[in-house]
């Protein structure tokens, strides 16, 4: 029988950092979503977490050489690679392996299916590169059980409240469990901002979903599409906390992903996805295109053209 999650008193979701209500989601089973009154996107995730974390523990536990903690992470990856191209097959031609800079890998994200694609990319020709991964919260909760040894295979998770959740949540503003929730949500951003800049300044790979939602399309709607309505700054705002710092050369990735036909949103288990690389934006051309002033606030035309960039690579049906 499931053990019954624990839940935040009102005073800790207000008193604790974000550090601290991650560790206790992670070793005290506790659920910040239950205590925010969310225990419905919780419950939502519960399958595909369990499924997640019985495969992560089937690769270590029937992996060799336990008592080399190095190789025995090798060989789990490897078998990881194995099983997931033919239960989650995807390709991937033509993707970079080697590049020294830091990498920031921007996607379109029509259903889950494609995470279990991208993570069988990364550790097939990215090899021990660390990998970051912002993971909204209801994913985050179903995978945190197994997060040291989602590290261990070279995956960095760290939970954000997407806009999409955080208006699911339905908490009603002004109250307590509304401005405590909103103050963990900026403290979530904060911690992925310092992990983006450690993880490209060790030459690391980041992958996001500008949508910071599934969608269908690369853009939200044609009025986005035409530039009638504003685009979520999600590229801009990452591109602008990580070359603050001048040392910092990572670059950017446009990448489409080409679902299978007739896909569902979820993990559609043995159709073949296809992640397509598109142009890449270098940090050189980032900062002499988009930097025009010393502290930006925006990156006027970047987050368009990185979506335009991800389009042009796909079937025109998934533009708008």
């Amino acid at each position: 029988m499931a053990k019954e999650k624990n839940i935040f008193t009102i005073k800790e979701l207000q008193t604790l950092g974000a550090q601290e209500i991650i560790r206790k989601i992670q070793q005290e089973n506790y659920s910040l979503l239950a205590s925010l009154g969310a225990e419905n996107l919780r419950k939502e995730m519960v399958p595909v977490g369990k499924a997640c974390n019985t495969a992560i523990n089937y690769f270590f536990k029937t992996t060799r050489s336990k008592n080399n903690p190095e190789e025995h992470n090798k060989k789990a990856r490897k078998k990881l690679v194995k099983i997931l191209s033919k239960i989650t097959p995807g390709e991937y031609k033509d993707m970079p392996k080697d590049k020294e800079n830091g990498l920031v890998v921007g996607f379109n994200h029509p259903s889950l299916g494609e995470i279990a694609r991208i993570l069988t990319m990364k550790i097939d020709i990215m090899g021990d590169k660390p990998m970051y991964f912002p993971v909204n919260l209801p994913w985050y909760e179903a995978l945190a059980p197994n997060y040291d040894r989602i590290k261990r295979l070279g995956i960095i998770i760290t939970p954000t409240i997407t806009p999409s959740t955080w208006k699911k949540m339905n908490l009603k503003e002004g109250t307590e469990l509304y401005e405590a929730g909103n103050k963990i949500k900026r403290e979530f951003r904060d911690i992925y901002t310092n992990l983006s800049h450690e993880a490209v300044k060790n030459g690391g790979v980041i992958f996001v979903a500008p949508s910071a939602t599934r969608q269908t399309t690369v853009f939200k709607n044609k009025d986005v599409y035409d530039k009638k309505e504003d685009i979520i700054p999600t590229m801009s705002v990452l591109a602008i906390k990580l070359y603050s710092d001048q040392e910092i050369n990572c670059d950017f990735l446009p990448m489409a992903v080409v679902p299978p036909e007739g896909y569902k949103k979820g993990l559609n288990f043995f159709k073949k996805y296809k992640l397509i690389p598109g142009e890449i934006m270098t940090a050189k051309e980032i900062r002499k295109k988009y930097f025009k002033d010393k502290n930006p606030k925006r990156l006027e035309g970047f987050d368009y053209e990185f979506h335009e960039r991800i389009a042009n690579k796909m079937p025109k049906k998934f533009w708008y």
